[in-house]
């Protein structure tokens, strides 16, 4: 049977490519996006299905969950992908509506997914959850001089996802039946964070961890965070 996969923000980026690898896989694949003219174009150009979503809305992402679970029944594999950097002003100048702003996407937005799209992952026969993080978000990263995270000093962007790998593993241990695991693409050439290595690999590299997670057979990991290099640091 196809497994029914949905990535959030899939219109462009990593979700974009995401969404290229998996239906090249044969998975069949929707995709999500805020902007209904972009989302439609993506899907076209990808050959996925395609569902207006903005995970900062109760409302949309009610909509698309009664979308899926009217032609499918079920979902298999969500990708929680949709996120934005917000400003990378200094610490200082940052306000709480800046971060909460970050938040409202980065962190709420899978908070609410999750708790909309439960009930119909749960309706799957192995259901799986990959969380996009960042190294921005671990401390063990951003505390070693070595690495190119240490060097990133924002305040909004890298604690929420650092709230992002927590909440992998907390949703990881209260849902024992789900594969919840957390992937860390790196730093990738998107128009999200940019390029702040100055080596930023395209996001078709980037969605190695991503892809990895999301086809995981039934005895894969849960609760784990991942690179392409293998397990990143808390």
């Amino acid at each position: 049977m196809t497994k029914i996969v949905l990535i959030t923000g899939g219109n462009k980026g990593l979700g974009y490519e995401s969404a290229k690898a998996l239906k090249d896989l044969g998975y069949k694949v929707y995709i999500g996006s805020r902007n209904d003219e972009r989302g439609q174009q993506a899907s076209q150009e990808l050959g996925v299905h395609y569902v207006q979503l903005d995970v900062t809305s109760d409302y949309s992402v009610t909509n698309a969950y009664n979308m899926i679970a009217q032609k499918e029944g079920h979902l298999d594999i969500l990708i929680n992908n949709a996120g934005i950097s917000g400003q990378f002003a200094a610490p200082a100048d940052i306000t709480p509506r800046d971060i909460e702003k970050v938040y409202n996407t980065n962190v709420f937005g899978i908070v609410r997914m999750m708790n909309t799209f439960i009930p119909l992952l749960e309706k799957s026969e192995q259901p799986v959850v990959v969380n996009v993080s960042s190294g921005l978000g671990s401390f063990g990263m951003v505390t070693n001089p070595e690495t190119a995270e240490s060097q990133v000093n924002s305040l909004a962007y890298c604690s929420s996802k650092s709230a992002v790998t927590m909440l992998t593993l907390q949703y990881a241990k209260g849902l024992p039946n789900m594969q919840v695991n957390a992937a860390d693409p790196g730093s990738t050439n998107t128009d999200l964070v940019g390029d702040f290595s100055n080596n930023a690999k395209p996001a078709s590299e980037g969605i190695k961890p991503i892809i990895e997670l999301a086809t995981i057979d039934e005895h894969g990991p849960t609760g784990t965070f991942i690179d392409d290099n293998g397990t990143v640091p808390w």
